[in-house]
């Protein structure tokens, strides 16, 4: 199948934002493919080349994607790294350059969407000397053989940033709709798969019933959504209502099937041979031979037995070499709240009571090592809030608050899970540096690098991005706007990268403090988000100083 052809509803797609107009489209478009090609091409539709839950990684960055558009059309990687601060898209830049391109090297044989697929998925196996330069005439090829509009979207999606608007919901539908299946059908069937392009297959041959939930192989995990006190969790969740403490480690998912156990974070990366403890632990402490548990994996410290931070263990996850000995240095307890397999059943049908009834009979609890999450099972306000002020003092972020009768649904808006926890202060920052957008924010200021006072410096201590409006109609300040403020204070340049004088102060709401190495703060922002704007009230001299964020640090869940 020509590559041609699926570019051409891209550019369909691009030209509305009416999701039933996109469902439409690539029903119609899906519905005529093959079933040898169906999965390709609903990988690239989705902007991806391998499934959701794959572990592979395309891993090619935007500099490396100037030289191989400066291999493909002859101009120097300098010029098109200057156009790129202009136009903002590198997709955008490619097509503009392809056009300027001898009409020589247009006679190419034609793309194919196989030959897309393999030379991207080449990107994430290479490895050894010379694999710079190999990944980048992998895509140079195909940028030499490709008609610009072509370009723009080859650009995009190795750079993983397509921005067709197909959201999952979008390709759900669509493929329920190509091929006469109900909406709840595919839904159920992409929650075991995580898989869309195998979904579409299975869909197209009449074959859904087949899929199962099976160990091993990654799902989605269920989210909460924010609740603003513990009156709206019983509002929303109903009574009785289950409360657990909210750890600050990292979720993950663990797998055993015949003999293997396998660990998945919440990004669905294999994570297994970076924690043997953890695989000592949960054979010896789980009883059955196939499961897949939902846990916390938290750090803790030997000495004090308190709950540490997610950053004092998070080196842990991208960790190669010296494993042992970092698992040592930085030890983890497994804190299990949900179960949704065992013994070859499903059990994401199953009410949340009967699978807390099921874990607490095959986890053999041992301090240090692995644990169920502190629950309370109450109709009681007064008892639930003394059991977040209990969870906060006990160093925990606060609490989850569950429905009782709620199924495993992956997802955020699911229903059934809500999360409760500590507000803390904003803070009043100031504005040092800055980077231009891609697509709708192309050729504005749009992430901002904050810092805080210390004497007479400025301190770095984190990057906003959210908050700041999209159109001038919305209430509050614009991407616009903030770059028109922006730009008489530039005073140095690189890339998409400006540094500013410092002149512009914003308030700044974010969910933690964490220490960073990244910042000469040595902090930063967790989910930082742009409030108002404060220049007019206050300037530099009046912004939150390094001590106020040390304190908030320190405040922070109990800790003094």
């Amino acid at each position: 199948m020509d590559y041609s052809d699926l570019v051409k509803i891209y550019q369909e797609l691009e030209k509305t934002t009416k999701r039933l107009e996109k469902t439409d489209i690539v029903s119609n478009f899906i519905k005529k493919i093959p079933s040898e090609s169906l999965s390709y091409v609903v990988y690239l539709l989705e902007g991806r080349i391998f499934p959701e839950w794959d572990e592979r990684k395309i891993g090619f960055s935007s500099k490396l994607m100037i030289k191989a558009i400066s291999q493909a059309t002859g101009i120097s990687a300098k010029d098109v790294e200057i156009r790129w601060s202009k136009v903002g898209d590198l997709g955008d830049v490619a097509e503009e350059l392809m056009n300027k391109k001898k009409q020589a090297t247009l006679f190419s044989s034609k793309l194919t969407i196989r030959k897309i697929i393999e030379n991207i998925r080449k990107l994430s196996e290479l490895e050894g000397e010379g694999t710079v330069d190999r990944k980048i005439s992998l895509v140079a090829e195909l940028l030499t053989s490709s008609y610009p509009t072509e370009a723009r979207f080859i650009v995009r999606t190795v750079l993983e940033d397509l921005r067709i608007g197909i959201a999952a919901g979008v390709m759900r539908d669509a493929i329920a709709k190509a091929f006469n299946k109900e909406i709840k059908e595919i839904g159920s069937a992409f929650d075991l798969t995580v898989d869309y392009g195998e979904v579409a297959k299975l869909a197209k041959n009449n074959e859904l019933k087949a899929v199962s939930l099976k160990p091993g192989k990654p799902i989605k995990m269920m989210l909460s959504i924010i609740a603003s006190n513990v009156e709206e969790g019983f509002e929303y969740l109903g009574k009785p209502m289950q409360c657990e403490f909210k750890l600050d480690g990292f979720r993950l998912q663990i797998h055993k099937h015949k003999g293997e156990i396998k660990l998945f974070t919440r990004r669905m990366e294999n994570v297994t041979k970076q924690f043997p403890d953890l695989i000592n632990t949960i054979k010896t402490h789980v009883k059955g031979d196939s499961f897949i548990l939902d846990a916390e994996a938290v750090g803790y410290d030997k000495k004090t037995k308190r709950y540490l931070p997610f950053q004092s263990i998070s080196q842990r996850i991208r960790r190669k070499y010296d494993i042992e000995e970092v698992a040592e240095k930085f030890p983890v307890e497994l804190n299990v709240f949900d179960i949704v397999y065992y013994k070859n059943k499903s059990l994401m049908n199953e009410n949340l009571k009967e699978r807390r009834k099921l874990i607490e009979s095959i986890i053999k609890q041992e301090i240090g090592k692995i644990r169920l999450t502190e629950k309370l099972v109450t109709s009681n306000i007064n008892e639930a809030k003394k059991f977040y002020q209990e969870a906060l003092k006990g160093g925990t972020e606060g609490i989850m608050m569950k429905n009782m009768n709620s199924e495993y649904r992956p997802g955020r808006y699911v229903g059934g899970w809500m999360k409760l926890k500590q507000i803390l202060e904003p803070l009043d920052l100031v504005i040092v540096g800055a980077e231009y957008g891609t697509g709708k924010r192309a050729g504005f200021l749009s992430s901002y690098v904050l810092a805080c006072k210390s004497g007479n410096k400025l301190l770095e201590c984190g990057m906003v991005s959210t908050g700041v409006k999209e159109k001038v109609q919305e209430e509050g300040i614009t991407y616009n706007e903030l770059t028109k403020l922006l730009k008489p204070s530039i005073i140095e340049q690189k890339g998409k990268y400006v540094k500013v004088k410092p002149k512009i102060v914003i308030e700044v709401g974010y969910e933690e403090i964490q220490k960073s190495p990244t910042y000469s703060s040595g902090f930063a922002l967790r989910f930082p988000k742009f409030l108002r704007l404060r220049s007019q009230e206050k300037t530099v001299k009046d912004i939150n100083s390094i001590e106020d964020i040390r304190r908030i640090y320190n405040s922070q869940r109990g800790k003094k």
